[in-house]
């Protein structure tokens, strides 16, 4: 990923709360069948290790974990992100010399992938992340609701996933290269707009001096 060092993110405490608030990351692996992509929710155990270490599970059916994994492989997680016009910088009624761009967040977390099926990991696993995506629900579901012979079936038919990070890289381009006044009229833009994302993405254009606000994880569907 191309970081320009005005965008570059290094915090390891930011770039943990960008991977804790994705809904969903990508997956990238090589094999011999080439570049594969697998979309998949992936938790974070940022005790495991330097950088932290990433959990998830696939379908057995999935072939990615009979595959021979060339090198590394690359997770990537998306945060807010959102359109930035022209129209909101100060200095476009002075020159017009203004173009659209995007602002966005993004952490790149490269590592050896390891695959399991040893049942207590799985439901280890399988119980974490639930509680993760339950945990803000007026009623949460829990793993245990469910009948543990119904839970035994199914864990039958998932491969856990474990990646220790080795390396983060992380991009926050939220107008840094702009002027303070195009930065606030950029800000002002996306947090007036009716779209959540947008004003999502306005709360993270703090200051350049100062860390950027938490940002709210989207809504569970």
């Amino acid at each position: 990923m191309y970081i320009p060092p005005a965008f570059e993110e290094g915090s390891l405490p930011l770039l943990h709360q960008t991977i804790r608030q994705a809904r969903i990351a990508q997956l990238v692996t090589h094999g011999d069948a080439g570049l594969d992509a697998t979309p998949l929710p992936l938790l974070l155990d940022a005790s495991e290790g330097p950088h932290g270490t990433l959990y998830g599970h696939i379908a057995r059916a999935n072939p990615l974990w009979r595959t021979a994994i060339d090198g590394a492989a690359l997770a990537i997680f998306m945060g807010p992100d959102a359109y930035v016009s022209p129209s909101w910088y100060p200095s476009k009624q002075r020159d017009g010399k203004v173009v659209p761009t995007w602002n966005y967040v993004t952490v790149h977390a490269h590592g050896p992938v390891e695959f399991f099926d040893d049942p207590d990991r799985l439901l280890a696993v399988v119980t974490r992340l639930t509680e993760r995506h339950e945990a803000e629900r007026a009623a949460p579901w829990a793993v245990a609701d469910a009948p543990a012979a119904f839970v035994s079936a199914h864990l039958r038919h998932i491969v856990g996933i474990r990646l220790p990070i080795a390396r983060l890289d992380g991009k926050r381009k939220m107008s840094q290269n702009r002027s303070a006044e195009d930065r606030a009229g950029v800000a002002a833009g996306l947090a007036a707009s009716a779209d959540p994302a947008d004003r999502n993405t306005a709360a993270q254009m703090a200051p350049a001096a100062s860390a950027p606000a938490p940002f709210p994880p989207p809504p569970l569907s």
